[in-house]
């Protein structure tokens, strides 16, 4: 397994699990809490897995929870999109800023998030199949939603037009308003 910190943000971390591959196909473990503690220095503990399907110009984040914060191991494994983590922590000096990177079936690539971000993709493929897994149970009493485009935070999605998205994310408050991580 290889792990690189992403970009400046080195909490954030991509993960690049050794894939096996013949003229049958190809095979790697896409988790395994040993070699993922060997390998990240993290001890966590996953408790709920999720599996998302979404069509080409689906955004979905930003999204958090403020109490029973979650830690996500997230990857794609049918099409592709382009994964975005914002540190909410506003004692981070990297407060407001984001990395990103695009995950997809053939890159097999993952993206450990830590609690404290928020965290969102755009389908970048005509469906994507998005599967996370996440250290704490989902609470919708203490989800919140910061505005995908808030200038703020300036994310580069690489989209030409608007995206599709739900109604709760079309809800979603710039980080100026937003209820944060201390």
């Amino acid at each position: 397994m290889k792990v690189t910190p992403a970009a400046d943000i080195r909490e954030v971390l991509i993960i690049e699990p050794r894939v096996f591959g013949d003229e049958r196909g190809f095979f790697f473990e896409s988790f395994n809490q040993k070699i993922f503690q060997q390998a990240t220095g993290l001890e966590v503990a996953f408790v709920q897995d999720n599996h998302s399907r979404s069509g080409r110009g689906v955004l979905r984040g930003l999204h958090y929870q403020i109490r029973q914060p979650q830690g996500k191991l997230v990857r794609v494994v049918s099409g592709a999109v382009f994964d975005v983590a914002v540190d909410i922590r506003r004692s981070s000096p990297f407060f407001g800023q984001w990395v990103g990177t695009e995950l997809t079936e053939s890159n097999h690539r993952q993206l450990w998030i830590p609690s404290g971000f928020a965290h969102g993709f755009l389908v970048l493929s005509d469906s994507a199949d998005f599967l996370y897994k996440t250290t704490d149970y989902y609470a919708a009493e203490f989800e919140r939603c910061i505005a995908w485009n808030d200038p703020e935070i300036d994310i580069r999605w690489p989209i030409e037009t608007p995206p599709t998205l739900s109604s709760k994310d079309k809800a979603g408050v710039p980080l100026k308003q937003a209820e944060v991580f201390v």
